[in-house]
């Protein structure tokens, strides 16, 4: 079945044969408001239906690459529209660069996220910790994946900071000059799996996908004067790879906000997190309070300060965002009461 090979299983094709007239498919491409869809017998251009739109009550219930959805279809040429986004098993969501309180989803329903990160000016285990953070809560499994390892002469320095921060994460060493490390990319590489790179700009993303894809499909780009990438990605696509599932390219990301991702950063942080429950309060701000125990790592050098200050920033940001999001979402749903309301009027 050809869908099946796109990722489709059991639970997906239940869920859709309790809408008969609906047809199931899966987003491989978006670009704006536009999705393109794959389905068991045709590829469509489709939109969301002005009464999804209504009920969406945040930018995350739309459709996003990577989801499986439910559209109404009448000829091949004719644009579809997605009236239902199915359940995702994972979803790997941030705040949206360059706004305030809005998130947005940059990949669905991925069982493995390769977090690239490259050995020139770009590493940063301030970042990873967030990339780890952000992914551990979308529910896939992280690898970190360094690539320009041909770069580096502190390889080894490098990787053992990785390593101190993120405890039983594989870490693949890699260099698309020297084709050091790419295969052992592939034992993460199964059929009907789907698996997605991210990372800043310029790491080297579309290079490592075009080797697994076996073709030049995505533009490359150099490197800037300051050692920083340039956009040669500029939208999420999930490709097929023959025989080895799928993968999804995402745009490189200049920054990476917090967006209810609680349960990522204590994974993220586990050695942290462990000694809360140590604090002699149960509310302990981990700040100036007496009885403080990660205070006291800190003060014995069992945490490294700038690990603590990471974790108490990443905190604060998530904590904000989620009061937004709770607030912007109480605000949308007042609306709609009010709106619902006029109409009952209005027919009065």
């Amino acid at each position: 079945m050809r869908l099946e090979q796109w990722g489709a299983g059991k639970e997906h094709y239940r869920m859709a044969s309790e809408y008969p007239e609906l047809v199931l498919g899966r987003v491989v491409l978006q670009e704006r408001d536009l999705y393109q869809v794959v389905t068991e017998q045709e590829d469509y251009s489709a939109s969301v239906s002005g009464k999804f739109r209504y009920e969406a009550e945040s930018p995350s219930d739309y459709p996003a690459v990577g989801d499986f959805v439910l559209l109404q279809c009448v000829n091949k040429n004719d644009i579809a529209v997605i009236q239902k986004v199915l359940p995702r098993k994972s979803v790997f969501l941030r705040k949206a660069a360059g706004t305030n309180s809005v998130e947005q989803i940059v990949a669905a329903n991925i069982d493995t996220v390769f977090i690239c990160m490259s050995l020139n000016n770009d590493f940063n285990v301030r970042r990873l910790e967030r990339y780890l953070s952000v992914a551990w809560n979308s529910g896939a499994m992280p690898v970190i994946v360094l690539t320009k390892v041909d770069l580096c002469d502190e390889v080894d320095a490098k990787v053992l900071e990785i390593e101190n921060i993120a405890i039983g994460v594989p870490i693949i060493e890699t260099s698309v000059v020297d084709k050091d490390g790419l295969s052992q990319i592939y034992q993460y590489l199964k059929e009907y799996h789907t698996v997605a790179f991210v990372g800043s700009s310029g790491v080297g993303k579309s290079s490592l996908i075009n080797h697994i894809l076996g073709t030049d499909q995505l533009e490359t780009g150099d490197l800037r004067n300051d050692d920083k990438g340039r956009h040669t990605t500029t939208h999420r696509e999930l490709f097929m790879i023959s025989g080895k599932g799928m993968v999804i390219d995402t745009p490189g990301m200049r920054e990476l906000g917090m967006w209810s991702a609680e349960d990522g950063i204590d994974h993220t942080f586990l050695d942290i997190e462990e000694l809360t429950r140590k604090c002699r309060f149960s509310d302990c701000s981990h700040e100036n309070e007496t009885g403080c125990a990660v205070r006291q790592a800190v003060k014995d050098g069992l945490i490294a300060e700038e690990r603590y200050r990471a974790y108490m920033k990443l905190k604060a940001e998530n904590a904000y965002n989620k009061n937004a999001v709770d607030y912007l979402a109480a605000k949308k749903r007042k609306f709609k009461q009010i709106a619902k309301l006029n109409k009952h009027n209005y027919k009065q």
